[in-house]
C-alpha cells in the first residue's frame, strides 16, 4: 500500500475519483514509462476552525486524545485539494501525476490550508 493509500479515507475511493488519472508518490509508474512531462501541477484548498469546536478542542487537547474535528477538517481539506490536482490535470490531459507530496501550513490564526503537488506526464505502456 503507497503513502497516498494510507491518507486517504476509508469513505473516499480513490479509484472513482481518479477517473483515468494515476497517482503515486514515487517517480515511476510500473509498467509504463514516462513518454512527456506536462509540468509542475498541484491543487490546494483552505479550512478555517469553527469557534464552537475550537473551545472544545482546546479542553480535550488539555486532557489528551485525537482532536477529532481538526482531523476531520484536515481531511476534508486533503480530499478538496486532490480533486483540484486531478481535475487540472485532466485538463493537461495527463495520464498521471506522479511524486505526489502534500504540504500543510497555517495561513492565519485558525486556518490551515493543505496543498498536494507534483508532476504531470503522459504515459507509454511497455
Amino acid at each position: 500500500m503507497n503513502l497516498l493509500e494510507n491518507i486517504i479515507t476509508k469513505e473516499y475511493d480513490q479509484k472513482t475519483m481518479e477517473k483515468d488519472v494515476l497517482l503515486t508518490t514515487g517517480g515511476a509508474v510500473p509498467g509504463h514509462e514516462i513518454a512527456g512531462v506536462l509540468g509542475l501541477i498541484w491543487g490546494s484548498s483552505i479550512k478555517a476552525k469553527h469557534l464552537g469546536k475550537d473551545i472544545t478542542m482546546a479542553f480535550k487537547h488539555m486532557v489528551g486524545g485525537e482532536l477529532g474535528f481538526y482531523t476531520e477538517m484536515l481531511d476534508e481539506a486533503r480530499k478538496a485539494a486532490l480533486e483540484r490536482m486531478i481535475g487540472k490535470a485532466k485538463e493537461m490531459d495527463a495520464d498521471a501525476v506522479t511524486d505526489v507530496r502534500f504540504v500543510t501550513s497555517m495561513v492565519m490564526q485558525g486556518a490551515a490550508e493543505m496543498m498536494v503537488y507534483g508532476t504531470a506526464v503522459k504515459l507509454k505502456k511497455i
